[in-house]
């Protein structure tokens, strides 16, 4: 695994650093290169750096020849499409170190620096009322701990705080201290709703399902990369079949010029090959501007610099490779991010029950804590013993008397959401299998119409020959060397396409099962070592 994977790797930095040795740009390509080297070793860069002279003092034009499996690679390591895939992957990343860091011990300091306050209350003493001028200030330094089985918290404090009276008719001292130097308390909800349980479920299945998402955006953009490479391929092939009937095109227009000449030709049919010969040359200029849109597009999805000529290497050889129903079915249901997305679906149904449930009804919850406190006019004197202790006990309630029938319907109303949640996800699980199953029996087929197409271009290459032999010898007319040469183009065109349909519907397969027939191996081990590296 680890040999195929230095390979492919290998792959791509020799694609480049051959181009760049033969032909190099010049300084504005530096950012293209340094991007593309600093995702591979430091080896790789150090071979960069020797070649760095000869590619920025070299030509301002290269020609770059690439195969489908480099330009998928590239595509995943610089286009914009794998950029976006790997930050969503690092959100969901994150977001599920939020969650586990939620379930470790939270350290708070809670802090009131300045409270000013003014009050009046009565004085016992002589039947009177005094004004309270008091400045406060307190802090509070306490560890919360989760506690995922009830939905609790567990709390650990210790606070003080500092009271001066200003009130002139107060005797003693105008400053008094209060601590609290330990107190443990626990808060629970008893309303039968436990968020933390919830989420210790669900937060693990997304994760889950956001590392197969990125493999599987990851063979999106093969997908995307099939397609503008054989786009580029079928606008290079347009070229080639255009410059080929404008070279015919004219050949037979003056071999009719001379038979016109002698009679053998009749003007009409001089006519047509000259119309012939215009509409060649217009299908000439159409194909090269066509297959430079084509290279274009090519190297804005892969992330080249536009002046670097993409010479695409048509993949002509496939594996021979057949791929058995049950065995992609079972992999599909095992490693597709959708059957994961199934099971999200159906917990947060049941999750949402739950919580209406618990908001709807009878709210409950205990606060209990115990500790201890002293208080004292200096701040030496609130830590020295002997404390005093200090419990409380809180018990609050919300009960709904009448309600009109409203905590029914919304119960109501989220019981049918999850009925309807898990019907639909049986029935998203019976497409999903049957589309496994007809993507897994195109595929297989593929390998025949490429062959099919392949000696139907050879027949139609040779059936075009023995026309074209024949006409120079007056023995078909135009018209029959026409249809020749259209079933000629059409033939090439079907064959490219049998190769187009044969490496779309290869990637289709590795993105429903992440799994890599070839190599007999999961994709999802290929993300587990990229993750360690990192």
């Amino acid at each position: 695994m680890a040999q195929n994977k230095l390979i492919k790797n290998n792959n791509i930095f020799l694609i480049l650093s051959n181009f760049f040795i033969k032909k190099s740009l010049y300084t504005k390509k530096i950012d293209f290169m340094t991007k593309f080297f600093y995702q591979y070793n430091m080896k790789k860069i150090i071979v960069l750096l020797i070649l760095l002279p000869t590619f920025i003092f070299g030509k301002a034009q290269i020609t770059l020849d690439l195969t489908l499996e480099q330009a998928i690679e590239l595509a995943y390591v610089q286009s914009l499409y794998s950029f976006r895939a790997k930050n969503m992957y690092l959100a969901s990343y994150w977001e599920f170190r939020s969650f586990k860091a939620s379930r470790l011990p939270g350290l708070t300091l809670r802090a009131t620096p300045v409270r000013f306050s003014q009050r009046v209350q009565p004085d016992y003493t002589n039947e009177n009322f005094l004004k309270v001028h008091t400045f406060t200030s307190s802090g509070e330094l306490s560890i919360s701990q989760n506690f995922t089985p009830t939905g609790g918290v567990f709390e650990i404090a210790s606070s003080l705080e500092r009271i001066e009276n200003f009130s002139s008719e107060k005797k003693g001292s105008p400053i008094s201290f209060t601590s609290y130097p330990i107190s443990i308390g626990f808060v629970q909800s008893l309303n039968g709703y436990n968020s933390f349980r919830w989420e210790a479920k669900t937060e693990p299945l997304k994760f889950e399902m956001a590392k197969k998402n990125y493999l599987q955006s990851l063979q999106s953009i093969a997908l995307q990369t099939i397609m503008v490479f054989f786009n580029a391929i079928d606008a290079e092939i347009e070229k080639v079949i255009s410059e080929t009937n404008y070279s015919n095109a004219d050949t037979l227009h003056r071999i009719g010029s001379g038979r016109f000449e002698i009679g053998t030709v009749t003007q009409d049919e001089l006519l047509d090959l000259e119309l012939g010969l215009l509409n060649a040359e217009i299908s000439l200029s159409r194909s090269e501007i066509g297959l430079r849109e084509a290279r274009t597009s090519l190297n804005s999805f892969l992330g080249l610099p536009e002046d670097i000529n993409i010479n695409c290497i048509v993949p002509f050889e496939i594996p021979p490779l057949k791929v058995n129903v049950d065995d992609a079915l079972n992999l599909a249901l095992e490693n597709n991010p959708d059957i994961l997305n199934y099971e999200l679906s159906l917990l947060n149904a049941k999750e949402r029950v739950a919580q209406t449930r618990a908001n709807t009804g009878l709210n409950a919850s205990v606060r209990a804590s115990a500790g201890y406190n002293k208080q004292d006019e200096k701040l030496s004197g609130v830590y020295q013993s002997p404390y005093e202790n200090s419990n409380a006990v809180f018990v609050s309630l919300n009960v709904p008397l009448v309600d009109w029938g409203y905590r029914k319907g919304q119960v109501q109303m989220a019981k049918s959401n999850q009925e309807v949640t898990e019907i639909q996800a049986a029935q998203n699980m019976i497409d999903f299998e049957q589309k496994i199953i007809n993507e897994v029996l195109k595929f297989n087929l593929q390998e025949k119409q490429v062959a099919i197409a392949s000696k139907a271009d050879t027949v139609a290459q040779l059936g075009f020959n023995v026309t074209m032999q024949r006409f120079r010898i007056d023995k078909v007319d135009v018209i029959r060397l026409n249809s020749a040469r259209t079933s000629l183009d059409a033939a090439r065109r079907n064959y490219y396409n049998a190769l187009r349909n044969y490496w779309a519907s290869f990637y289709t397969i590795r993105q429903l099962t992440l799994y890599d027939f070839l190599n007999e191996k999961t994709l999802i081990e290929e993300l587990d070592e990229l993750l360690q590296k990192k």
